[in-house]
């Protein structure tokens, strides 16, 4: 499997939300004045799944770029202490050249965490986390919109942080909604080819991505061959050119150098409809493999890609 596979591998009530926004109000002007919320937040002890922590986490450490993303996002910020070689969002994240891909529970050890995130369990981390006595809360990649916002709930309490957990989740759904409302309307579906790498490995609407684009309107061009319900597959040539998409998305562009002239040059690809008509887009890469903050500018650019293309 192609290391771009590996990469994208890798709701409390509303009662309960509204009751942590409360408890934290306090916290968050005090925060906005300059001081730091309290460890001995009112939120603790708290249990998310099988994570139980007595007071705030100081020392997180993060595993996992998305989850990065989330942390910061939501306000947690100042309490990470490292995050893995992988995570680039936010630029000033405290990067270390610890592995996300190959995690090793005595590295990560070193910088004596209160609370580890990872999204996958790679080298039973999270048992070997568990038995240094270091919590571990596993957030693996999203199925769904709601999967995300779920998540950000969950680290939003296991941090102290539960409103502007709430906060960001709600903006991302404001947001993503206004985004999908203002496509255009379309008496067919728009069928797309979505690769991974030069492989033609690519992604059914099993996968995160090829969920979120399903959102926008399109049909992927690799449902019609999926029989096993799988969320990546390696496709052939002669299959994408047969199926003739409407529209190519390539993943592979930052890694591989992959663009619409490229495409055009390999054989028989030339007569595809969404390369006669230009209709292909570069998602970033990172963007596509995210499932944080990234998630709304990846709804903004496969909006944008379906708007280009003639109704």
């Amino acid at each position: 499997m192609s290391i771009r596979v590996s990469r994208l591998l890798v709701h409390a009530s509303a009662v309960a939300l509204a009751v942590a926004g409360l408890a934290l109000g306090g916290c968050a002007d005090k925060a906005k004045s300059g001081g730091t919320p309290s460890s001995a937040s009112p939120e603790f002890p708290v249990t998310v799944g099988t994570v139980t922590l007595d007071k705030r986490p100081e020392k997180i450490v993060s595993l996992s770029p998305t989850g990065t993303e989330m942390l910061f996002a939501i306000g947690a910020g100042k309490q990470v202490v490292a995050v893995d070689d992988q995570s680039n969002v936010p630029a000033d994240a405290p990067k270390t050249t610890l592995s996300g891909f190959k995690p090793n529970a005595e590295a990560v050890a070193k910088y004596n965490p209160d609370l580890v995130v990872v999204s996958d369990d790679i080298n039973k981390i999270v048992d070997s986390l568990k038995a240094l006595k270091i919590p571990v809360f596993l957030a693996p990649a999203a199925a769904t919109l709601d999967d995300s916002y779920t998540q950000f709930d969950a680290l939003g309490r296991l941090t102290g942080h539960t409103a502007q957990a709430a906060d960001v989740a709600k903006r991302m759904k404001d947001d993503i909604a206004k985004l999908l409302k203002d496509l255009p309307q379309r008496s067919k579906k728009l069928r797309f080819y979505y690769e991974l790498d030069t492989t033609l490995f690519t992604v059914t609407s099993k996968s995160f991505i090829g969920y979120v684009i399903g959102l926008a309107g399109l049909e992927n061009i690799a449902d019609a061959g999926n029989t096993k319900g799988e969320a990546y597959l390696p496709l052939v040539a002669e299959t994408i050119i047969n199926a003739n998409p409407d529209v190519v998305f390539l993943a592979d562009a930052k890694c591989c150098k992959q663009t619409a002239d490229t495409l055009k040059a390999r054989p028989g690809w030339a007569g595809i409809t969404a390369v006669k008509t230009g209709q292909i887009f570069s998602i970033d890469d990172d963007t596509a493999s995210r499932w944080g903050p990234s998630l709304v500018e990846l709804v903004r650019e496969v909006v944008n890609a379906v708007a280009k293309v003639p109704a």
